[in-house]
C-alpha cells in the first residue's frame, strides 16, 4: 500500500479521496475495494479510513491487533507484520 496527500494505492489500485469535503461521511461500500471496511470519514482535514489485513494462521500480534497508522507520510506505508 502507498499514500500520495489523499490517494491510496492499494495492490496496484488507485483510490482518490481529495475530493472529499471536510466533515463527509463516503460509506466504505460506495469504495470498489475489499480492504476497505468500514466509512471513509474526513474530520479535521485527516482522512480515516478502516482497513482490512489479510493475516494467516501464523501472524504476530501485532498483526492481528494493529495500532492506529496515524499520518503516515507520502510513500509506501509500512503495514504491520
Amino acid at each position: 500500500m502507498s499514500k500520495r496527500s489523499d490517494v491510496l494505492t492499494i495492490n496496484g489500485e488507485r483510490f482518490d479521496f481529495r475530493a472529499l469535503p471536510e466533515g463527509a461521511v463516503l460509506p466504505g461500500s460506495a469504495v470498489d475495494c475489499d480492504f476497505v471496511v468500514g466509512d471513509v470519514t474526513r474530520l479535521n482535514g485527516e482522512l480515516i479510513i478502516t482497513l482490512l489485513l489479510p493475516c494467516g494462521p501464523e501472524a504476530t500480534d501485532s498483526a492481528n491487533f494493529p495500532l492506529d497508522i496515524v499520518s503516515p507520510p507520502d510513500g509506501n506505508v509500512s503495514l504491520p507484520k
